[in-house]
Order: C-alpha cells, then sequence, then structure tokens
C-alpha cells in the first residue's frame, strides 16, 4: 500500500512542503492516519494485510490529496513541531518552520535561557511555537497572540490539549496593539512574509491556507516593517527579537541595508531567519527606515 499510495503522489506530482517533502513520507502519514496510527508507521505495522476498510479510508484519503490539492496535514489535522504533537485545520497555517530547532536549543547562545521569564509569540496562528516555548522555558509564561479568532480557536486547543493554560495565554492582537506595556525576554514571530508576486505563484496546496497569514503586501514587509518598528518597547533589556521571514529575506536586506540582522543557519535545513537584540533595534537605522 505504502509502495502503491508513493507511485500515485509521484505521478500526480503534487506540491511537497506542508511537514514532508517527499512523496513516500507523505504517503505514510496519509497511511498511517487512516490505521489510527497517529505516531507512524513501523516496519512490523507495514509487514500485516490492510483491511477493507482502511483500504477504503486510504483511497478516500490519495483522492482528495491529488485531486484537490488539499495538503496532508489538512487531511489527518495532526503533525508534529519540535517533537510536539499539534492539532491543525485550515484555520491556520500549517506547522513547518525552522525556529523548531532554534526553541529546542533555548535560543542560546542568543540568550542565556536561565533569565528568561516572558515570551511573546506574534502571529501564533497555532499555538505551535507557543506551546514549544513553554516546553523549553517551564519557568517561563508565554503570550500567544493573532489577529485572527479563527486562527486563535485552533490555538488554545492546542494549549487546552498540551495543559498549559497557566502559563499560555492566547491573546486577540493585532501585532503589538493589546499588549499593553508588556515587554518579554524574547519576541519570536513566523509573520506573514509573502510578497504579491510570489503569492500568485505558490503552488495550489498554498491556497488550502489562510491567505491572512500568507500575504504581506507588495514586498511580503508589511507585517515585518510593524514588527521592526516596535518591537524595541516590548523587549527587556538584553532581550532578542526572532522572526522568519523565509523567500523574502532578500527584500528585507535591500529595503534594511544597514540594519545589523543575524541571519541563523539551521542543522535540519531551512532558511530566512534572522535575530536582533533589542539594544540593535535602538539604533539610527531603525529608528530613520523604519519609524
Amino acid at each position: 500500500m505504502l509502495a502503491s499510495a508513493t507511485k500515485r503522489l509521484q505521478r500526480a506530482r503534487v506540491h511537497f512542503g506542508h511537514g514532508t517533502d517527499n512523496a513516500r513520507d507523505e504517503a505514510a502519514a496519509l497511511i498511517a492516519h487512516a490505521l489510527g496510527r497517529p505516531r507512524g508507521l513501523t516496519m512490523a505495522s507495514l509487514a500485516r494485510p490492510v483491511r477493507a476498510a482502511a483500504l477504503a479510508r486510504i483511497a478516500g484519503l490519495l483522492e482528495r490529496r491529488i485531486k484537490e490539492r488539499i495538503p496532508a496535514v489538512y487531511l489527518t489535522h495532526r503533525c508534529w513541531f519540535a517533537g510536539l504533537p499539534m492539532y491543525v485545520d485550515e484555520r491556520v497555517l500549517i506547522p513547518r518552520s525552522p525556529i523548531a530547532e532554534l526553541i529546542e536549543s533555548r535560543f542560546e547562545p542568543w540568550i542565556d535561557p536561565a533569565r528568561v521569564r516572558r515570551i511573546l509569540d506574534l502571529g501564533t496562528g497555532s499555538g505551535c511555537i507557543a506551546i514549544a516555548c513553554a516546553y523549553a522555558f517551564t519557568r517561563a509564561r508565554v503570550d500567544a497572540a493573532d489577529i485572527s479568532r479563527d486562527a486563535l480557536a485552533v490555538a488554545r486547543r492546542n494549549i487546552r490539549e498540551h495543559r498549559l493554560q497557566r502559563r499560555v495565554r492566547a491573546v486577540l492582537s493585532d501585532h503589538f496593539t493589546a499588549l499593553g506595556d508588556t515587554s518579554y525576554d524574547i519576541i519570536v514571530s513566523n509573520p506573514p512574509y509573502v510578497g504579491r508576486r510570489e503569492l500568485r505563484g505558490l503552488p495550489l496546496e498554498y491556497g488550502h491556507e489562510p491567505r491572512l497569514a500568507l500575504a504581506a503586501g507588495m514586498d511580503g514587509l508589511d507585517s515585518v516593517r510593524i514588527i521592526l518598528r516596535k518591537s524595541a518597547a516590548h523587549l527587556k533589556p538584553g532581550g532578542i527579537l526572532i522572526v522568519e521571514v523565509g523567500n523574502t529575506e532578500r527584500a528585507l536586506r535591500r529595503a534594511f541595508p544597514q540594519a545589523p540582522f543575524i541571519w541563523l543557519s539551521f542543522e535540519r535545513g531551512g532558511g530566512g531567519v534572522f535575530a536582533l537584540r533589542r539594544e540593535d533595534l535602538g539604533l539610527q537605522w531603525s529608528r530613520s527606515v523604519v519609524g
């Protein structure tokens, strides 16, 4: 079944990139879901016969994946982020940020983890970054902010499932507007960063994701500019800002050629993520160019 499903996905030339990067892994995720195995397939399970009812479920999932170009995660409603299970549906982006790797390393060496008490996940979506941060920093409180009520409903579900209601707070906020004068040790964000031209050329799978979480104006920097302009006022001394901009990295470099961005690298792949210290956000480049 796995071999057959893999070939079907390859022939259909569906787009990968929403949690998997190849047909075999995508097929395995769909089959595991149909068989009721949320943690995936094992060699032992692959050797077992598949009953007719399960075959029908697998066939149905493959049909929708191919004909409707629905990303597999929206069909299974489950994915993993920083080693943690998350519920996901079409109200939120599918978690796939390389920021997970930074969280697992507790943002070292950019900040001393022992001093971290307050974290803001700006544009939280499913809440995956906020929840992962709460696991990584067990003495910290985390605000999970988003402009979308629909996204916050998903985030709250994940917060409840991980029993983190006492330390992770979902906040309806357009960037910083509802956060008052709260300051944080870490502000982390995977904001909308897709420019108008890039948005038009995205594979059909991206059409199932909320446009609000993708589109960011002509050059993809509408949200990032707000974050750069307002983050300093919400960071504690020595605090850091971590932002993913993906393929918009080049546009950001052109827009702010004097900015002291620290571009981060990842062992497991990915890029387009920068770090800035609070003190760097107070420099002349940010006041004159962003303000």
